[in-house]
């Protein structure tokens, strides 16, 4: 089977991103098109990304959520990926998650984040996640070890699953939906690095704590079977 890997967008939603916007933009691969979602940037990020070649979106509501569903609004390729606009993740790496996903291998494809550097990844951070993944196993059964932001799958499945949440628990709602329409949902290692500038999440303990709130309420949702379809 011949297989095309050009017709992918990839969203990344920014919030005063400018000092890692060069390296991030220059990892997406040639012939996909960067989404970069500005949720209120006050440091010129949206001018920076659009000079750089990114098609810029603007969303003002603030919100993790918000941005990452605008971009997928905005998108019109067949698959869509999510990668963090901080440089602790590479856009380079969703080349394999694509080839899965349009060679009908898996709906859903995650990257599960390994740590490069010492406090890549802060202890409460983990914590949290770790906390999130087990809560998930019993939700859906899924024996996912990370709910992070790098992740790919086709635009009009992810449509169907009509995702409501626009803060914190918008990543994990994909999945808990996803496993919910019988999606195949499959987990790969990814290489995490220190991120550039201050995270708007987890770099606090209450940040941290507010996202695992924010998504323990997704968790309690009923199941939503049938919702989309395969």
């Amino acid at each position: 089977m011949t297989t095309t890997f050009s017709d992918v967008d990839v969203v990344l939603p920014c919030l005063d991103e400018a000092e890692a916007l060069p390296w991030v933009l220059s990892r997406i691969p040639a012939g996909w098109r960067a989404l970069v979602v500005d949720n209120g940037s006050t440091d010129g990020s949206a001018d920076l990304a659009r000079s750089l070649g990114a098609t810029v979106v603007h969303e003002p509501r603030r919100g993790f959520g918000a941005a990452c569903h605008a971009g997928l609004t905005a998108a019109t390729a067949e698959v869509v990926c999510f990668c963090d606009c901080d440089a602790s993740l590479d856009p380079g790496l969703l080349i394999p998650f694509v080839r899965e996903v349009q060679e009908k291998e898996a709906d859903l494809v995650l990257g599960r984040r390994r740590p490069q550097a010492r406090g890549a990844w802060p202890a409460h951070a983990r914590a949290g996640n770790l906390a999130l993944a087990r809560m998930l196993r019993r939700r859906t059964g899924l024996r996912l070890h990370d709910l992070g932001p790098l992740r790919a799958a086709r635009r009009e499945q992810l449509l169907a699953l009509d995702l409501t949440d626009r803060r914190s628990g918008y990543p994990l709602q994909m999945v808990v939906r996803a496993a919910d329409a019988g999606w195949r949902i499959t987990e790969h290692d990814v290489p995490y690095l220190p991120r550039t500038g201050a995270s708007k999440v987890t770099g606090t303990w209450r940040g941290t704590w507010q996202a695992v709130r924010d998504m323990s309420r997704v968790l309690g949702e009923a199941p939503t079977a049938g919702r989309a379809v395969r």
